[in-house]
């Protein structure tokens, strides 16, 4: 989790894995509007940058801060709740493991989650973070409302309107930050609920035969294909009447966690990274090893799942209608060949947003992820992968590794001319820009 004195002592920032890097001139940690406030107009006449950098579990470059870094750690919690419309209402710093808490207090309940829960709702939120779940979408989706300090250090507030019209929400919707610093979101929620999780490990060809009937017999659906081996773990989660998760199954987790995680996956990962020639029999072993196993508690409490052992990560948004054969293609070349990686393919399936920059454009999607352990060589799969999803018209994660220059993103997003416009808007001083940010939108060179 995000430790705000490892961040303020440190001279270096750097994301999650590693990889990212950068030495903010500042680093800055906010602790009411007005002192936000006081940073951006600060900024802005001193014609430096500001990016918010959150737990910093971005694997691109989209949160990196190259002149002034600003942290909300200080700016956390639930502040209201309308039970009625299920309606809450969070400061922006809020990390998602402090939120099922909270709201459980009231009866209610985020209505999905992806399997990470270290960064912040702001996070989350600007870079289309998402579970799965054939009928549910991403954390932005359930956002109904934000409040955001623009270019200029005004306060702006607004509420989701129709999708088809509302070309402001639809910019707020994903847009990595740069239409300014969110300080509150208002997201609606759904009454308490459990669930349930259930591992397997099936073959490839009868995982994909029962894929569709398996995703729409359960809240959520998801696989982690073992490339080079023709097999997969299947997970599933219902819903079930909450209840918290035993005691038992809490120490389970955190022995997984500590034990397997830390311990056997880790010496598994060395061992191929030291002698990649071994990658495949370590995938292997690997899905060998996946035990049939039952999981049950509240919804944020079976969510999540443990990362003792770092990665990076490259993920793309296909058609749910291509997926059979986008899949089976790609089991097919992973099989004579693994591009160096040995580590489980995610697929997860996501309802179509309206979002200009939603990775979905409005299409019901499956979304494949490909990771690398940390210190092997990711170029292989993730080139590959690169010039591979250009058959599917695949969209990147943004928060994930991306290989996209600005002309490629016009003709996969038809709308970003129009967000770009009202990016300027709010920050027509490129306070909210770095690097990364400026070659995908703005056409400028690395």
């Amino acid at each position: 989790m995000f430790s705000l004195r490892q961040w303020q002592r440190n001279s270096e920032w750097q994301n999650w894995v590693g990889y990212v890097t950068a030495q903010p001139e500042q680093k800055l940690t906010p602790s009411s509007l007005e002192e936000l406030q006081d940073i951006i107009k600060s900024a802005r006449a001193n014609k430096k940058r500001v990016r918010v950098t959150g737990a910093a579990h971005s694997f691109s470059g989209c949160g990196k801060p190259e002149e002034i870094a600003v942290s909300l750690h200080n700016m956390r919690g639930l502040i209201s709740v309308d039970a009625e419309a299920k309606l809450a209402t969070l400061h922006a710093g809020t990390y998602l493991h402090e939120i099922g808490e909270a709201l459980k207090e009231h009866g209610l309940a985020l209505e999905n989650m992806g399997d990470v829960q270290a960064q912040t709702i702001a996070g989350a939120a600007s870079t289309a973070t998402h579970g799965t779940g054939i009928t549910l979408g991403s954390i932005a989706s359930q956002v109904v409302a934000w409040e955001w300090v623009d270019g200029r250090g005004q306060i702006h507030t607004h509420h989701r309107g129709d999708p088809k019209t509302d070309d402001l929400g639809n910019a707020l919707h994903v847009s990595l930050g740069m239409l300014g610093v969110f300080t509150k979101l208002t997201l609606k929620v759904v009454e308490l609920y459990g669930l349930q999780e259930r591992n397997e490990v099936l073959d490839f060809e009868e995982g994909l035969a029962r894929f569709y009937d398996t995703a729409h017999a359960h809240r959520h659906l998801e696989w982690f294909l073992f490339p080079g081996t023709n097999k997969l773990q299947q997970k599933t989660l219902s819903v079930i009447e909450p209840k918290p998760m035993s005691s038992i199954q809490k120490a389970k987790d955190q022995f997984d966690s500590v034990v397997t995680l830390n311990g056997a996956l880790y010496v598994l990962c060395e061992l191929a990274r030291m002698k990649p020639s071994l990658t495949k029999k370590v995938s292997e072993i690997s899905a060998n090893s996946i035990p049939n196993t039952k999981r049950e508690g509240y919804s944020y409490e079976v969510f999540p799942t443990p990362r003792g052992v770092k990665f990076n990560e490259s993920e793309y948004f296909i058609k749910l209608s291509d997926f059979d054969e986008c899949i089976t293609e790609v089991n097919r070349i992973l099989l004579a060949d693994n591009k160096g990686s040995h580590f489980p393919i995610e697929v997860r399936t996501h309802k179509g947003e309206t979002g200009m920059l939603s990775p979905t454009q409005g299409e019901d999607c499956a979304v494949l992820s490909f990771h690398v352990y940390k210190g092997m060589e990711c170029e292989p799969l993730f080139k590959w992968l690169y010039e591979y999803m250009k058959k599917w018209q695949g969209r990147p994660h943004w928060g994930k590794v991306n290989k996209l220059n600005h002309v490629e993103l016009q003709h996969l997003y038809p709308k970003l001319n129009r967000f770009l416009e009202i990016r300027r808007e709010y920050d027509p001083d490129n306070v909210f820009m770095n690097s990364w940010l400026e070659q995908k939108f703005l056409n400028q060179s690395l």
